[in-house]
């Protein structure tokens, strides 16, 4: 690898942007912020002499658990993003053909692509290393859970980046393949937990399945007790896991150098060779009727996100209903089982299956806008006589269009859930007009994005990774929340720090270029609003948590949509005026 170009241009170049060093910085910055905010929780105002070393094992423990989790939820997130993305911008721009070209061997292609990509993310893995060390000091950790939890996130990035590389290089369209690195992954997860709770717990083949979904080795990497249940010295090994993984990732990578050059370059390269020209008379097709808005019309009567857009609809249909009838046939609901004290387990699955379909949409909204750009069919748009609201709407009409199922199907939960009794009327009501309006936000975020950022990789990473950050930011505050329920008064302040730094957070990405006050504003609101939803969800509330949701994500809808359709010149930097 380390004699990849490649990869050796991407290692010499990256190091030299800003942006390398502001995303190492402010990860372990990031780190350092969560551990303050959970210690003040935990702890308190409790005076450090007080404090004993059970205490502080106590915390270091919770904490690391907390930012373990969460570390390997970002490397699943970022490999999948990074090393699809790239590959994908390669086919938008055309120049995947140009070193297809070169005398670069497949393997090497296939492996400089997918590992360079990855650069970032192993960074990030390597500046997280102190951190961890430093919990160490606290107590309540050994050495060996971190080493093991190290490598395991470096094995899920090989795995995770094989997989997405694969889907990239196989598809044509950047939605479809990250559409379908995502949907891939969550499905794979599945299959081997339902795999391995069909088999035995005496079986040999076992360990190395269940080692395939890395939660549940992290989560015996957290807890060795749970596996040791005997009066023996407690080993804490993941191994099983690690080749497991490992295997997957190069037969995955071996598939992908094996098909390269049969996928690419795709058949929407090649041009029909002109026919000899004959005095017969040909008979022209009769031409189809283009509606007022031809860019919606585009979007919906076209194949503008690919032919095989069904396979996506398909698996998030199955994926969908495995996890409804996982969350109803539990144990947890004989049980009457409450996550967080509110929540039960069909409104989690609900969440889930939610938080998905946003997550979809938005990408499907900001590939819509940066394949125009790689494209350059942007450019011929600019010059025709399509105003800004026509464009804009156009485009939220066919995305609102195609992503109908991901928009239906949480809807037919909902009915569903509410006839079983799990929701009341009012719950349903704030339920539905609550994912109405985080839908819309989700489209009209990666609209913004696309408009804003002339990189695609920035557009796609700053919209999917707003979407993400924001909602395990909402899951963090949910736990912490409880954690300190019984002193909520005395620990604001520390939540007030984690806050305040979300706000500047999406305020630089909201404003990136072209910063305009209302865009400030709701972007500065926006985390404070969703804090107090949140408290006042945890204690019951319904309709006031309902008029927060709305007019904390209402306002930068307002904010990004009004410039778009208004001020499309200075959303994209050029001029549409016509000068003649």
């Amino acid at each position: 690898m380390f004699s990849n170009p490649i990869f050796i241009r991407e290692a010499l170049t990256s190091p030299r942007q800003i942006r390398h060093y502001l995303i190492r910085s402010g990860y372990v910055a990031a780190i350092f912020i969560l551990i303050f905010t959970a210690g003040q929780t935990i702890l308190g105002t409790q005076q450090i002499q007080t404090t004993t070393i059970g205490e502080f094992a106590r915390l270091g423990n919770l904490i690391f658990q907390m930012i373990a989790f969460l570390q390997l939820l970002l490397v699943l997130f970022f490999t999948l993003l990074f090393s699809a993305g790239s590959i994908a911008q390669e086919k938008d721009r055309g120049t995947l053909i140009l070193l297809l070209m070169t005398e670069l061997k497949d393997r090497e292609l296939v492996s400089g692509k997918t590992q360079s990509s990855l650069l970032v993310v192993y960074v990030l893995l390597a500046a997280s290393i102190p951190v961890f060390v430093f919990l160490y000091l606290l107590g309540g950790i050994e050495l060996s859970q971190i080493l093991w939890m190290e490598l395991l996130c470096l094995m899920t990035v090989f795995a995770t980046g094989s997989w997405a590389g694969l889907v990239a290089f196989w598809r044509e369209k950047t939605f479809q393949t990250l559409a379908i690195s995502v949907l891939g992954m969550v499905v794979f997860l599945g299959v081997v937990e339902l795999i391995v709770s069909l088999l035995g717990a005496h079986s040999a083949v076992r360990p190395f399945i269940a080692g395939l979904d890395p939660f549940r080795a992290l989560y015996e990497i957290l807890n060795p007790l749970s596996l040791n249940t005997g009066l023996q010295p407690v080993s804490i090994s993941a191994w099983p896991s690690l080749i497991s993984l490992f295997v997957l990732g190069f037969a995955l990578k071996a598939y992908t150098v094996l098909r390269l050059r049969v996928w690419n370059p795709s058949r929407s390269v090649y041009k029909a060779t002109p026919k000899e020209e004959t005095e017969e008379v040909v008979t022209k097709e009769q031409a189809r009727t283009i509606w007022t808005n031809p860019v919606i019309w585009r979007e919906i009567m076209t194949k503008a996100y690919g032919r095989k857009i069904y396979v996506i609809k398909l698996a998030y249909f199955l994926l969908a209903g495995f996890t409804l009838w996982a969350a109803v046939t539990s144990d947890a609901v004989a049980e009457g089982t409450l996550y967080l004290g509110v929540i039960p387990p069909q409104g989690l699955a609900f969440a889930g299956i939610a938080w998905l379909s946003l997550v979809l949409a938005n990408t499907q909204a900001v590939t819509s806008i940066t394949s125009e750009k790689d494209s350059k069919t942007l450019e011929l748009l600019l010059v025709t006589d399509i105003s800004a609201r026509e464009f804009v709407l156009g485009k939220l009409g066919g995305i609102f269009y195609n992503s109908k199922e991901l928009i239906l199907t949480p809807i037919l939960i909902l009915v569903y859930l509410i006839s079983q009794g799990v929701f009341s009327t009012e719950g349903f009501l704030c339920a539905l007009i609550g994912f109405s309006a985080l839908m819309i936000f989700s489209v009209v975020l990666g609209l913004h994005m696309g408009l804003t950022y002339d990189n695609s990789r920035s557009a796609i990473g700053g919209s999917l990774g707003t979407m993400f950050f924001l909602f395990i930011g909402i899951g963090i505050f949910m736990i912490l929340l409880v954690q300190a329920r019984s002193s909520f008064a005395l620990q604001l302040q520390s939540f007030l720090v984690f806050i305040v730094v979300g706000s500047a957070a999406l305020h630089s990405a909201l404003t990136h270029r072209n910063p305009s006050r209302a865009l400030a504003i709701s972007a500065w609101l926006l985390p404070f609003l969703t804090f107090y939803a949140i408290t006042s969800f945890l204690l019951g509330g319904t309709l006031g948590v309902l008029i927060t949701i709305l007019f904390a994500y209402g306002l930068p809808v307002l904010a990004m949509y009004i410039p778009a359709v208004s001020e499309f010149d200075v959303a994209l930097g050029k001029t549409t005026f016509d000068k003649g």
